[in-house]
């Protein structure tokens, strides 16, 4: 994990509401985890972030 801005250095992450709060290790793994939390509580704003490529896409 990037101490500056608490995202990780490989792998995937969750931003949920603009805080990083779950690393996962495969983008599948993260779109489920991204997938869970929107059904259960729709109004996030979750956003997947890609380590590799270092850019976050929105998650609808």
């Amino acid at each position: 994990m990037n101490r500056s801005n608490g995202l990780p250095d490989d792998g995937y992450a969750l931003i949920v509401d603009g805080q990083v709060k779950t690393e996962f290790k495969t983008r599948e793994s993260a779109e489920a985890g991204a997938r869970d939390l929107k059904r259960r509580f729709p109004v996030l704003q979750i956003r997947l972030y890609d380590a590799e490529s270092r850019r976050a896409e929105e998650f609808a």
